[in-house]
């Protein structure tokens, strides 16, 4: 009966046999296309013009398609000046005017080495996928010139044609701008973000915009992505180490100019409270200590200010949730102001700084009432923003904890787990759990804070977004604590340590990899665990394949404070037809370097794994739903057939 009432609904989709037979040929041909190209980014940070340069280039797809177009009939000169045509269109555009290139020999050449370009890069798609992609104006211009037509006896006439009238009704810079977007778009079929968009970086609204209005993606929630989440949901812990962290890369612009939110009142309380204290272990990052203009010294005095509030509602958190197991973070009533010492783990350290005119020693973790209103305005003003509200929807329609994917495992962190190699027990709902059960727990917890109606549920769901932002036992994290307070306050770098979670020791354990696997749901002989979070250090030698292959952490460094630890800017995985390949990049130099001089960023191929056979549509997960969706269509018109449901005859 429910099959008969689900073949119903399906019947209006397809009310004839006709309709039905139709739709499984189409399908049926889709199995036997390649599988379309899924790229991989991690830890972006910010970093919008490295992300920017990555996306339109592809990680290198965009040369390669070049290359197997062109092969040695071009030099590589203009190999490079093609593909930074393709990069930025309407920039390249503008420079070859400018330098007087720009006539009819060149808008013919370039005209049709775009389109050969686009014939390779559409032929693995439906010709129906491919118009879809195609930009409204030029849409039935590009799939003449990109489809072969048998029945045209001289072809090149026929194109020559097409190509003159587009230059000579002076379409010629559109249509160039049109096709070079159209190969972007079809270069790569779907984009994986293994988390943290946000934080350090100038750009994380830049970032999010340009993932806004991606063709084809999903996100897994870093750390640094559900503190965002959490200050949008009101959690003003999180709201205090984003307005922290903000002023410590030197980066409130993003704050204040992406999304509009005002500075004013930490500010006037800043300038009021701290205005005789130099606040010196509160350095901005990017500025010399030389550099102490008024400017700066506000900034300090304001980082210093959000600083002691988010010990403070931290505090707050931690006694509010013992479950966290974090008191070993509640510092300030550990302060000793008499001897001007703090004692962390049973031991007393020196302070580099005392004076705390805002704490009380009877009630450390107490807000005054004048902190109270300026993080009363922040958590307004981050609440009630529409952009980041349309940033924060973006995540929890494409984002998750994890996601499994042509037999690959994606996460941000790891899977907390214990020395002896069995998953760590956690009990913050009260049930043990691990694995994929902590992390569904933990993501449906997490989506409470936005959509629960019960406010104690909004509010626990508030909590564990902060919980998931640095806990001990948040699998987005993944250290034993974070040490911002001694940073901050002690001397001594034995105290800053932060101790990974054993789990990045044990991945290069393939039994262990394998437990993993199994337990989500992964039996391929070819799956990996693809994640980020722990950036690489490439100049030490470290590699970023793990366990043979089995595990590829691709944080290789796109935020520039990492560069000189990295001794890299990132690494990019691609995904094809033909197999895996790893890529590590050099720094970013400038978008006007590679228009002028079609400068690319310097990528080295790291790894690759070469499948044995071409990998097909019908290998993928999107196979498996075509091929049910075969099985329900070939169902549709038996019901047909024998009477049990009724065809539409449309004439």
């Amino acid at each position: 009966m429910e099959k008969l009432k689900f073949l119903e609904c399906l019947s209006k989709q397809y009310p004839n046999i006709d309709s039905a037979a139709t739709e499984i040929i189409n399908l049926q041909s889709i199995l036997n296309l390649p599988k379309g190209t899924e790229h991989f980014l991690s830890d972006i940070h910010g970093e919008y013009k490295a992300f920017s340069h990555v996306l339109r280039n592809g990680s290198g797809a965009v040369m390669k398609k070049i290359d197997d177009v062109f092969g040695d009939t071009l030099f590589d000169d203009q190999k490079e000046d093609l593909a930074s045509l393709i990069y930025y269109p309407s920039e390249k555009l503008q420079y070859i005017k400018s330098i007087g290139k720009a006539d009819s020999s060149w808008y013919r050449t370039t005209l049709y080495r775009l389109v050969s370009v686009c014939q390779i890069v559409s032929s693995k798609y439906t010709r129906s996928k491919v118009r879809k992609a195609m930009p409204e104006n030029f849409r039935y211009v590009i799939e003449e010139l990109i489809t072969e037509k048998k029945e045209v006896l001289n072809k090149k006439a026929y194109y020559d044609e097409i190509i003159n009238t587009i230059i000579e009704i002076g379409c010629a810079d559109d249509f160039i701008v049109d096709i070079s977007n159209l190969i972007q778009r079809l270069v790569i079929d779907h984009l994986h973000i293994i988390g943290d968009i946000y934080d350090r970086g100038y750009g994380s609204h830049f970032v999010m915009d340009s993932l806004m209005s991606y063709h084809s993606l999903d996100i897994q929630w870093g750390n640094h992505d559900v503190l965002w989440m959490g200050a949008f949901a009101g959690q003003t812990a999180c709201i205090a180490n984003i307005v922290r962290t903000s002023l410590l890369y030197d980066n409130l612009s993003v704050l204040e100019n992406g999304y509009g939110i005002s500075m004013m009142p930490l500010v006037l309380f800043a300038m009021e409270t701290y205005a005789d204290d130099s606040c010196t272990q509160f350095a901005i990052r990017s500025r010399h200590s030389n550099d102490m203009d008024t400017q700066t010294k506000l900034a300090m005095k304001m980082q210093k200010a959000i600083t002691i509030i988010q010990f403070k509602l931290e505090g707050q958190l931690i006694k509010k949730h013992p479950e966290y197991k974090m008191d070993n973070r509640c510092l300030l009533d550990k302060i000793n102001l008499q001897n001007g010492t703090v004692t962390i783990d049973g031991k007393e350290y020196d302070m580099l700084d005392c004076n705390f005119p805002t704490i009380s020693l009877d009630n450390p973790y107490k807000l005054t009432d004048e902190e109270q209103l300026v993080i009363d305005k922040l958590a307004s003003s981050f609440m009630h923003c529409s952009k980041l509200k349309k940033h924060i929807n973006l995540l929890l329609q494409k984002g998750g904890l994890y996601k499994v994917c042509n037999d690959n495992l994606l996460f941000h962190g790891c899977i907390p787990m214990n020395s002896d190699g069995t998953f760590r027990m956690i009990n913050l709902f009260g049930k043990d759990l691990c694995g994929k059960d902590l992390y569904n727990q933990l993501e449906r917890s997490a989506r409470k804070a936005f959509f629960a109606v019960d406010e104690e549920e909004k509010q626990l769901g508030r909590d564990i977004l902060w919980f998931l932002w640095n806990g001990p036992d948040s699998p987005l994290y993944g250290r034993d604590k974070m040490t911002t307070f001694e940073r901050y306050f002690v001397e001594d770098n034995e105290t800053h340590k932060e101790v990974k979670d054993i789990y990045y020791q044990l991945i290069n354990d393939e039994n262990i990899v394998n437990k993993i696997f199994k337990m989500f749901g992964i039996e391929s002989e070819n799956a990996h665990i693809i994640n980020g979070h722990v950036p690489i250090h490439h100049m030490e030698g470290e590699s970023p394949i793990k366990c043979n292959g089995k595990v590829i952490i691709i944080d290789g460094g796109f935020s520039q404070p990492y560069h000189k630890v990295t001794g890299i800017a990132g690494y990019t995985l691609i995904y094809n037809s033909y197999g895996l390949m790893l890529t590590a990049h050099e720094p970013f130099k400038s978008v006007d370097d590679t228009i002028r001089n079609g400068i690319d960023m310097q990528t080295n191929r790291v790894a690759s794994e070469v499948s044995q056979k071409r990998i097909l549509v019908g290998d993928t997960d999107n196979g498996k739903e075509i091929r049910e969706n075969i099985k329900d269509l070939k169902e549709l018109i038996q019901a047909y057939r024998n009477g049990a449901i009724r065809q539409n005859q449309r004439s």
